[in-house]
Formats: structure tokens, sequence, C-alpha cells
């Protein structure tokens, strides 16, 4: 089995050159794009499973590209920044990134972040087929892609291991504690705010792709549940 590449795009060759090394030591294989105006090119013609992402790029920002690969991709995204800012977080996340770190970080933290990720899209893909075979939901574990009635979802990595946590236990009610506990293993501190977000972009697609039904419903003061009947 090919090892999973990592598309490295960071201005800051030093910093990009010791994430490369540490990510080759933990067995990826690795592509580092220092320009902006290189990226979708590169990507357009090539395949990555992870893109860790830095915002600040010399002709093209890491904003404007998360958005141009989430356009037609669902790679995992990784933002990459040393603004702290909690609306460039938030920001990132809107745009259909994944996760962030922000400098200064330890390369370790980036591979264990790149592992997580990876490791949740590997559980994710494989699911139970006593409940999933008989949902109007299928997920195809090998691609981490999910269908309604042959309609393809284009989610990120955060929506499908969101999608795939519920609809794995239809009828049960996940508070949005327990949402973000199987969404981040490393039990960071997201706020209830940016778990409502992902839900709100991933009901949006699913009603795109169903015709207007809405198969994620919102229990007031509790959180959210997967349950396959028209809206009252």
């Amino acid at each position: 089995m090919d090892k999973p590449t990592i598309l490295i795009v960071e201005d800051e060759e030093k910093l990009a050159s010791v994430l490369q090394d540490y990510l080759q030591q933990a067995d990826y294989q690795t592509h580092m794009i220092h320009d902006g105006a290189e990226v979708m090119p590169w990507f357009n013609s090539n395949h990555c499973n992870l893109v860790l992402l830095d915002i600040m790029l010399p002709n093209k920002n890491g904003m404007e590209l998360c958005k141009e690969i989430r356009h037609g991709s669902d790679v995992p995204i990784i933002m990459c920044t040393a603004r702290i800012e909690e609306i460039d977080r938030l920001l990132g996340l809107e745009l259909g990134a994944d996760d962030y770190v922000c400098k200064p970080y330890s390369p370790r933290e980036v591979v264990l972040r790149v592992k997580a990720i990876l490791r949740r899209l590997q559980r994710a893909s494989e699911p139970n087929p006593e409940t999933v075979e008989e949902s109007p939901i299928q997920l195809d574990g090998d691609k981490y892609k999910a269908f309604i009635h042959k309609n393809e979802l284009e989610l990120t990595a955060i929506e499908f291991q969101l999608l795939s946590m519920m609809v794995k236990e239809p009828g049960r009610i996940f508070s949005r504690e327990q949402l973000m506990d199987n969404a981040y293993k490393d039990h960071r501190i997201v706020s209830d705010r940016t778990i409502d977000s992902h839900i709100k972009k991933l009901r949006k697609k699913i009603k795109t792709a169903a015709d207007g039904k809405d198969y994620i419903h919102s229990v007031y003061g509790v959180g959210y549940k997967f349950e396959d009947k028209e809206d009252e």
C-alpha cells in the first residue's frame, strides 16, 4: 500500500523542511510548495491525502486556496497560522478546513494532528452494516464519501466523521460535547459555535442532495440526532 501523501504549503522554507522531515519519519510522503500561486496547478494534477495550508502566503493566501480546494475536493485541510484571533479560526472552518494549528507550534503536534484526522477517516470508513445499509445515507468507506440515493455529498473530513457517528445510531441524540469529543480526539477547546457551524453546513449539503429533506434534527437544549423522517 502506498504511503499517504501530505502537501505542505508553507512559505517559510526552513519550517517547511522541518515539517517534511517529521512527516517522513512518521512514514508519510510529502510535497512542499512555498508560493500560493503554485498550489492549485499542482493540486489539480496530483494526488494527496491531506493538505497542511499556511494562511500567509505570497501571491495567493491560504483562505483563498482553502476555498478553491474545497470547491472540488473533500481532501482534509489543516490550516496553519500565526493569527490567533477567533474570527480567523472560525473563518477557516467556515471555508471548509478540518482543523487548524497556531504558530509557533511543535512539528510533533502537527504530525499528531495529521495522524488523528487520517485515523478518524479510517474509523469512519468502517460502518456497521446492520444500521448503515438500511439508512438512506450510504457511506463509502474506501473513498470516505457519503451518498443519498446515489447523490454524492461533498463532505469535509470533520463533516464525514460527524455524519458517520450519527448514521450508525439513528434516533440517538448526541450532545455537542459528544460530537466534539468524537471529532476532536485531542480534547482541545472547541466552542459550541464551531460544532453548530459544521452541522449547519452538513445539513445544507444533505438537504440539497435530498430534494429538501432534512435527516439531521436539532433537539433544543440537547444536541442533534439523525432520523429518517420529514420535517414537521
